[in-house]
């Protein structure tokens, strides 16, 4: 009786022991990918503020240009509205949020395009060479959202399947600190920037 009761304590120290050993390795790993991926978020956060901080000076130079179209001006402002009005905790990136954060940014892209056609008809406004210097910082703004996107996709990745295999899916369902991200998708049959690819020469 002794030797049985002697036994089951020792495979319960063994099962705590492990336990413990992998929680603490599971908890300190998942903070670890989580900063990553959280870090990597704030670089997405930031292009897209660059892009957002862009956009007045390109409205108010089109603005000297009386016959501008003021309807599409007045379009992209308030697509920049809409898009800065939204944020996102980066430790909380649920695929609801993701949507919400990417339709109001793919809006702001929209807008934007339909801005740059229009300068297409202004010569005048494409030869300005304070113009010529904002539209091509916003098509560098444009690629670097592009790759920091991609980046925070490949971040998430081990974060995300770091909290789904066994046995760190086991302990996360008690810890329960631990929320997998969503990812960035890109729209089916759009280009992720608008075409900013002006021939000034003409």
């Amino acid at each position: 009786m002794k030797k049985s009761v002697i036994i089951i304590i020792a495979i319960v120290a063994v099962l705590g022991i492990w336990a413990f050993t992998k929680g603490s390795g599971f908890y300190n790993t998942s903070i670890e990918l989580r900063e990553n991926a959280t870090a990597q978020w704030g670089n997405v956060e930031s292009s897209y503020q660059r892009r957002a901080d862009l956009i007045p000076n390109i409205v108010n130079t089109a603005k000297g240009y009386a016959e501008f179209e003021q309807e599409t001006l007045t379009k992209v402002i308030e697509a920049r509205s809409k898009a800065t009005s939204i944020t996102i905790d980066p430790t909380n990136i649920t695929p609801e949020k993701m949507a919400q954060f990417q339709k109001v940014q793919e809006n702001m892209t929209g807008a934007l395009s339909r801005l740059l056609a229009v300068f297409e008809r202004y010569p005048d406004l494409k030869a300005n060479e304070n113009f010529k210097e904002l539209i091509n910082e916003l098509e560098r703004t444009e690629n670097r959202i592009n790759v920091e996107r991609n980046r925070f996709n490949e971040i998430a990745k081990p974060y995300n399947k770091h909290l789904q295999v066994f046995p760190n899916n086991f302990f996360n369902s008690f810890i329960g600190n631990f929320e997998q991200m969503a990812y960035f998708e890109a729209k089916e049959g759009s280009e992720d920037a608008p075409d900013v690819d002006f021939d000034f020469g003409k």
